[in-house]
């Protein structure tokens, strides 16, 4: 199936869509680093979007994110979610009840800041088509940061009432970026509580539908690419095995828990 954007004023290109996988958190990292990897070990050139959910209840650690609290830890012995590293920076996500996205640019803009910016609009034009309002926030970036969620900086999106509705990170390679982010959409109150002590962003009037969200930000992001078609490209058997021994150096080892 190849689906297009609505404009058709530009010479189309294609880019790869993934269809939604839902893989344990430490799959889904190697996976979007692997996706990242090929674009300069074999030359792909195409820009890869997915949308994906989690098996299980995860908090993803920035790869910079050295201080893991011991509440983090109970948590993860207790089996209550599973602890792992991200490629990104980035503080603290919790991975439950929402959907995340994740854009491979081959040669994006080399400004870190602008690529945010770029990013942001094709989010923000996805959202305005679900009647939703999102802006960047204006906290500053602050290194080591523990939540996430806790501040919204200009790589971020708010609502008109200053909550965070997408959190995102980026990781290059060789000029190649990954950008992926977290939209909590039903995220159980429970275990946001028990991580991060405070009550998770609720969205009023309504939820989002999830799969309205992401055929929004798909067709935004496709206008958005210079026109490009999404052709829906599984993944490979050679990807799968790949993706599945690289995922252990994602999870965060018994040394840690």
């Amino acid at each position: 199936m190849t689906l297009h954007a609505s404009c058709r004023s530009r010479p189309s290109r294609q880019g790869r869509l993934l269809n939604n996988l839902t893989l344990s958190g430490a799959e889904q990292m190697a996976l979007d680093a692997l996706l990242l990897e090929q674009c300069w070990t074999e030359g792909r050139k195409q820009p890869v979007l997915r949308f994906y959910l989690w098996e299980r209840p995860s908090l993803s650690l920035g790869k910079h994110q050295r201080e893991i609290p011991d509440t983090w830890l109970s948590l993860a012995r207790t089996g209550q979610l599973d602890l792992l590293s991200r490629p990104s920076g980035g503080g603290a996500v919790l991975h439950a009840g929402g959907l995340t996205y994740a854009l491979v640019w081959p040669e994006a803009p080399r400004q870190k800041r602008e690529a945010y910016l770029q990013v942001n609009r094709w989010l923000m034009a996805g959202f305005a088509e679900l009647g939703v309002s999102l802006n960047p926030g204006n906290s500053a970036a602050e290194p080591g940061a523990i939540n996430c969620f806790a501040r919204s900086t200009a790589a971020d999106l708010v609502d008109p009432q200053g909550t965070k509705r997408i959190g995102s990170a980026q990781f290059w390679q060789r000029g190649h970026l990954l950008q992926h982010g977290e939209i909590p959409l039903n995220p159980p109150a429970d275990l946001w509580a028990a991580v991060f002590g405070n009550e998770p962003p609720q969205w009023t009037p309504e939820t989002p539908d999830v799969s309205a969200v992401e055929r929004a930000l798909i067709r935004s992001f496709g206008e958005g690419l210079s026109n490009h078609d999404w052709t829906d490209q599984p993944l490979s058997s050679e990807e799968r095995t790949l993706m599945q021994q690289r995922a252990e150096g994602y999870r965060l080892g018994a040394s840690a828990l």
